[in-house]
């Protein structure tokens, strides 16, 4: 997915801001390029292609990176070189609730207590 041309200039940049581990991420082309794909194309994490590695490895890095700042850094290091990020709108009308977001009882303040009901029967003797 990644160009030997977009790889060259990401990967200093990506080395720079990702954590040191005792062991560095072996395919780490390979893992960014799946991340890459994910983002770009909406879809789940395992919706992405064989090719690009084990669905599992490309998340678990994002989310490791994502809790360590390392994107952010990323972030600030892409702009430093003067580098056009384009922009993305989402429109709202086009964003479903979730399916039990819709006649939830509505609750305010602090939960009523729960009152024992008890049914009285008469019999007739």
């Amino acid at each position: 997915m990644l160009s030997d041309a977009q790889w060259g200039e990401l990967e200093p940049l990506i080395e720079a801001c990702r954590p040191k581990a005792k062991t560095p991420p072996k395919e780490l082309r390979r893992t960014i390029s799946a991340i890459l794909w994910r983002h770009q194309n909406g879809a789940k994490w395992r919706a992405i292609p064989e090719e690009l590695g084990p669905w599992w490895q490309a998340a678990q890095i994002f989310i490791r990176w994502a809790r360590a700042g390392v994107w952010e850094r990323l972030l600030d290091r892409v702009q430093e070189r003067g580098v056009a990020l384009g922009m993305v709108f989402l429109d709202g009308s086009n964003v479903r609730a979730h399916q039990k977001a819709a006649g939830a009882a509505k609750t305010y303040g602090p939960p009523r207590p729960q009152v024992a009901r008890i049914r009285w029967s008469v019999q007739s003797a």
